[in-house]
């Protein structure tokens, strides 16, 4: 008989994190009786995990899945739906202060911000989608899904607590946590992540963000227009130091502007807690400082899990920093044994492990003898930051190209040149694209704009079927609409092909016609 299913608690146990535990990791769950073979084992439900259970047991392959904690991992329960909940609210409230700018005036008294309720919404929310990612519903898709911590026997044996899953492949898909930096005194005060900070049902008058990469970003910005007062800290001279440096500045200046304390170059000394407060001690230019604050949200970066799979035992080598090694095919040092998401890549994007499981389900199960395997370097992946205005980004980088020695052209359209974006009132950012020097070959593409996440998927589909910026500028765009700026950037390639021989050329055909 499988043994009694550990309790899992969300922070309020209010009726929507009730209903997001009784999908996720519901407490009268029974473990099925293991197969006498699966063809294949995944550990973790999160978001490459599922895509690769699902998919498999799709295409007909008898697959188990193991979950310790909530399926759905991190996506669904304390990432991209929670946080981007909680950013919809926030953009709604700095929309209404600045209303005025539209002609339309609100009462005196300004934006009263009812951060229970903004906590509440988002609860709901998560709860009303994460059937989706359920265990009742993994079952009905002819996976046998186990809850417990799992770890490895030997070569083709996992155990979950006493359950032995034989397999011919396993999947590795474990995810990665929040980092903890070593800071004396933090462990002791106390501190949010990403894991924690979607408890809050009250909002914190002061928060410190640790971090100024995406996550910092993003929930700095949004708590300050949801009334906290907010201070960023972040090690390098930048926020958003990884991004295109004209992207970040315009971040940063909408930080500025918006009221968030930026604490940059910063070295954090000590943390010490002082009754209900904390006060952060750190350099800056060396000069030390302090500052007072009620909460502190870790964002500095990912761990990966990896602890307590037994991974020595199978051979399968890792880094507690970098995770899982893997090869280009996804494939551990073993070679039964895959890895994907977070626990193994670079990019810890959802729709990276997404991707990443489609591979790993290709090369597990329909790549006989190694043939048609697919390459995770074979990927364009684009990415965003979310927020106001977003920043999004695919292919390389300036630098990036420069180091390769591929010659760049690159055309850049402001936002403020954009008819829907001046309409909008949303005329911060640009659409830069490069093109290889001497065609119209995108190689990378950076979009600042309010909506950039969506825009630059018309530059990944243009990249990954090979069409040149050229042809985009043959693509009707309806007008108005904000995608117009990459239709300009395409026009503004096609103008470079005006050469004098060309114009001397057309003039020819004018006198002819």
């Amino acid at each position: 008989m499988s043994p009694a299913i550990a309790n899992v608690t969300v922070p309020p146990m209010d009726e929507y994190n009730q209903h997001l535990v009784a999908n996720g990791h519901p407490a009268d769950w029974v473990n099925p009786t293991p197969a006498g073979l699966y063809d294949l084992v995944v550990l973790g439900a999160g978001t490459a995990g599922l895509v690769t259970a699902a998919g498999a047991a799709g295409l007909g392959a008898k697959v188990a899945l193991i979950e310790k904690h909530l399926m759905g991992g991190d996506c669904l329960n304390v990432g991209c739906v929670p946080s981007k909940c909680i950013i919809s609210a926030s953009r709604v409230a700095s929309l209404i202060r600045d209303s005025k700018d539209y002609g339309i005036h609100v009462a005196a008294d300004g934006v009263d911000i009812d951060f229970g309720a903004v906590m509440q919404r988002m609860r709901r929310l998560r709860a009303g989608i994460s059937h989706v990612d359920s265990a009742q519903r993994f079952q009905k898709l002819g996976v046998d899904v186990f809850l417990g911590e799992g770890r490895f026997l030997d070569g083709d044996t996992i155990d979950i607590g006493g359950d032995r899953l034989r397999f011919k492949k396993a999947v590795i898909a474990t995810g990665a946590r929040a980092t903890r930096p070593s800071v004396p005194g933090l462990a002791e005060a106390g501190f949010l992540t990403n894991e924690t900070v979607f408890n809050l049902t009250e909002r914190p008058q002061r928060l410190a963000v640790i971090g100024a990469g995406p996550i910092g970003c993003e929930l700095a910005q949004a708590f300050q227009r949801l009334g906290t007062e907010v201070v960023l800290l972040h090690k390098n001279s930048h926020i958003l130091d990884k991004e295109d440096a004209e992207a970040a500045e315009i971040i940063q200046t909408r930080f500025v502007a918006e009221g968030i304390q930026l604490l940059l170059g910063v070295e954090l000394a000590q943390v010490e807690g002082r009754d209900r407060t904390k006060v952060l001690h750190y350099t800056m230019a060396g000069q030390p400082g302090s500052i007072e604050v009620d909460e502190i949200l870790v964002g500095a970066g990912r761990s990966p899990n990896v602890e307590g799979l037994n991974l020595e035992v199978v051979g399968v080598q890792y880094d507690r920093r970098r995770g899982v090694q893997v090869n280009d095919y996804l494939q551990t040092t073993n070679p039964r044994i895959f890895a994907a998401g977070d626990v193994c890549m670079n990019w810890k994007f959802t729709h990276a492990a997404d991707a990443a499981a489609r591979i790993v389900i290709k090369n597990t199960l329909f790549s006989p003898f190694g043939l048609g395997k697919s390459k995770l370097n074979q990927l364009t992946m684009p990415w965003a930051t979310y927020t106001e205005p977003e920043v999004a980004h695919v292919g390389l980088y300036e630098h990036e190209a420069r180091a390769q020695g591929i010659a760049l052209k690159t055309f850049t359209i402001p936002m403020e040149d954009v008819d829907r974006a001046i309409a909008d009132g949303e005329t911060e950012g640009f659409v830069k694209i490069h093109v290889q020097e001497g065609s119209d070959r995108i190689v990378g593409a950076t979009i600042v704009a309010a909506h950039a996440g969506d825009l630059i998927s018309e530059i990944t589909l243009a990249m990954v079927n090979k069409v040149g910026l050229g042809k985009i500028a043959g693509v009707i765009h309806p007008y108005p609409t904000q995608a117009e700026a990459i239709k300009k950037a395409a026009d503004a390639y096609r103008r470079t092909l005006l050469t004098p021989r060309t114009a001397n050329f057309l003039k020819v055909l004018m006198k002819l016609s």
